[in-house]
C-alpha cells in the first residue's frame, strides 16, 4: 500500500541520524496523509485500487457490526510497535476501553487484529516486513487480504505463543466463519468489483 513519492528531494524532510522516529509522525509537517514509518523510514501511500477500497469498506463495516462491545474497529490508524516503527494497517480491532477521542495511534498491547489488504506495491511490506513487526509485538491475529482476479483471498494467522511467530490458520475464499478474535460468519463473495455488480 507504500511507495515513494515523485517530488523532488528538496521537498521531502531529510532524515535525521539514525532515522525518524514513531514520535516524528505527529511533529512533522505536511507530510501526507497515511504516512507510515517502518524502520526509521517514511513510507508513503500510494493511490489505491478499487478493490482495496472496497475490501478495507468490507472489513471496517462488517467486524464493527459483529464485534462485541469491549471491541472497536476502526480504519487506518497507525500502532506504536517501538520507537522506528509505526504502521497503519488498513483495518485494526483493538480494546474499547482503551481508545481515547485524541488518540493518534494506539499501543501495539491494545490491538487485537491487524488486517492488511495487498496492493501491487505492498507485497513485501504485508507478506513479510509487516507481519513479522506485528508478531514481535504481539498482536495476536494478523490478516493479509489478497486480490485473486477481483476476489478476496483472505489469510490468517494466529500468534503462536512459545515461539513468538504467526501460523497460518487458514485461507478463505467465499465463507468465513470464525471463533476468534470474535464469533463471525462473512460473505467474502460481498466484495465485489465493479464488473462483478453487474453481472
Amino acid at each position: 500500500m507504500s511507495v515513494a513519492p515523485k517530488a523532488s528531494a528538496s521537498s521531502w524532510p531529510i532524515p535525521p541520524k539514525g532515522g525518524w522516529t514513531a514520535d516524528d509522525l505527529d511533529r512533522l509537517p505536511n507530510l501526507p496523509p497515511h504516512t507510515e514509518l517502518i524502520d526509521g523510514s517514511l513510507v508513503f501511500v500510494s493511490p489505491q485500487t478499487f478493490f482495496h477500497s472496497r475490501t478495507v469498506s468490507f472489513f471496517e463495516w462488517q467486524l464493527q457490526s459483529l464485534a462485541p462491545g469491549d471491541l472497536e474497529v476502526v480504519r487506518e490508524f497507525t500502532i506504536d510497535i517501538d520507537r522506528q516503527n509505526r504502521p497503519e494497517p488498513d483495518v485494526v480491532v483493538v480494546r474499547a476501553e482503551e481508545v481515547a477521542p485524541n488518540e493518534t495511534r494506539f499501543p501495539a498491547d491494545v490491538v487485537v487484529l491487524a488486517i492488511e489488504v495487498v496492493s501491487e506495491e505492498s507485497v513485501s511490506l504485508d507478506r513479510e516486513t509487516k507481519p513479522l513487526k506485528y508478531a514481535r509485538a504481539k498482536i495476536p491475529h494478523y490478516w493479509r487480504v489478497e486480490n485473486e482476479n477481483g476476489r478476496a483471498a483472505v489469510h490468517l494467522f494466529e500468534l503462536e505463543p512459545t515461539t513468538g511467530t504467526y501460523t497460518s490458520t487458514g485461507i478463505f475464499r467465499e465463507r468465513m466463519k470464525l471463533d476468534v478474535p470474535f464469533s463471525m460468519d462473512l460473505d467474502l463473495t460481498q466484495i465485489k468489483t465493479r464488473r462483478d455488480r453487474n453481472q
